[in-house]
């Protein structure tokens, strides 16, 4: 299981024990991932940290000063079926 936090700009878009799937982005050398339909966006990813899995679940929601934050759980395997 991989874990990955999610910053959204507004409350209310998503709730805890969600399904969502994710869309993957590509930058120079960083990947990143929002959550579809532009709900929430990760931060940058390191090439060798790619997430494989595009379906997660909202295991929690935060509010703190600088935002919304959303964390979801994804059953992540690589390319070979091996868990990360």
């Amino acid at each position: 299981m991989r874990i990955m936090e999610f910053k959204m700009e507004r409350q209310g878009l998503l709730q805890e024990g969600q399904q969502v799937t994710v869309t993957e982005g590509l930058l120079p050398s960083n990947y990143y991932y929002t959550i579809d339909p532009s709900l929430a966006m990760s931060a940058n990813v390191p090439f060798r940290e790619r997430l494989f899995a595009r379906e997660g679940k909202v295991i929690q929601i935060v509010e703190n000063q600088r935002g919304f934050y959303v964390t979801v759980a994804f059953e992540d395997t690589n390319p070979n079926g091996n868990p990360r």
